[in-house]
């Protein structure tokens, strides 16, 4: 039997639990003048959302697109697991649809959490290899999203040791209004420096004077003492 999208949202709408949907709706920051504004939750969690996307691995490529579509935060964020599990088992041409696809339909990747799950897993795996100009075009976008995707993909660089295009698209972000990227980019710092806290270290002295407060505190949180102090009183 080929697994449709309508059949996983019905899997998905057997799981809903009010209470906890009415929860997700506030953490996630749904009300008017929030970023994830109209986002609509049925109260899965995760550990169920991942168990279900496991049996979905069949889903053909373009039912998956549809469930993307999906006005559900759950189904979405579904969506993006299963094109991150079919991305790891494909070959270069599937691994280029999945890719594809996943760029295409940016405005349904819309909250942190379905950005942080899957972009460096399909956007970074795909790139690391090949031309980043892409993810520059990303991360000047008008669209939040899109600019936290461009860095979250360079997640996938930075566990390999390449820093110099993520600590470049970092840059690109010093002067953006949204703090969601804010943490976005020092949460990719502080992983450049589990990697070689040297390196870190020369982007912030250069920096953190200027950078976003809420940057310069993620990307110090694993520091000493003393060197957080240090950072932080300049």
């Amino acid at each position: 039997m080929e697994i449709s999208a309508k059949h996983a949202v019905n899997a998905l709408q057997e799981k809903a639990n009010i209470s906890i949907a009415a929860h997700s709706a506030r953490f996630f920051k749904t009300a008017k003048g929030e970023y994830g504004k109209g986002d609509i939750f049925l109260g899965v969690r995760m550990p169920v959302i991942r168990g279900l996307v496991k049996q979905w691995l069949t889903m053909p490529l373009a039912q998956n697109e549809e469930l993307l579509h999906s006005s559900y935060h759950e189904a979405r964020i579904a969506a993006v697991i299963l094109l991150s599990e079919k991305f790891k088992r494909a070959g270069p041409e599937l691994q280029k649809a999945i890719y594809q696809l996943y760029l295409n339909n940016t405005a349904f990747i819309n909250n942190w959490d379905i950005v942080d799950s899957s972009a460096h897993k399909i956007v970074g795996a795909y790139l690391i290899d090949k031309g980043h100009r892409p993810l520059f075009k990303l991360v000047k976008s008008e669209q939040l999203w899109a600019r936290r995707i461009a860095i979250i993909a360079t997640f996938y660089f930075i566990k390999r040791q390449h820093f110099e295009t993520p600590l470049s698209l970092i840059e690109h972000t010093l002067n953006d209004d949204e703090d969601l990227i804010h943490k976005a980019s020092g949460w990719m710092l502080r992983e450049i420096g589990n990697q070689g806290r040297i390196i870190e270290e020369a982007f912030l002295d250069k920096h953190y004077q200027t950078m976003p407060r809420t940057m310069l505190r993620y990307s110090i949180e694993k520091f000493p003492q003393n060197k957080r102090k240090h950072y932080l009183q300049k």
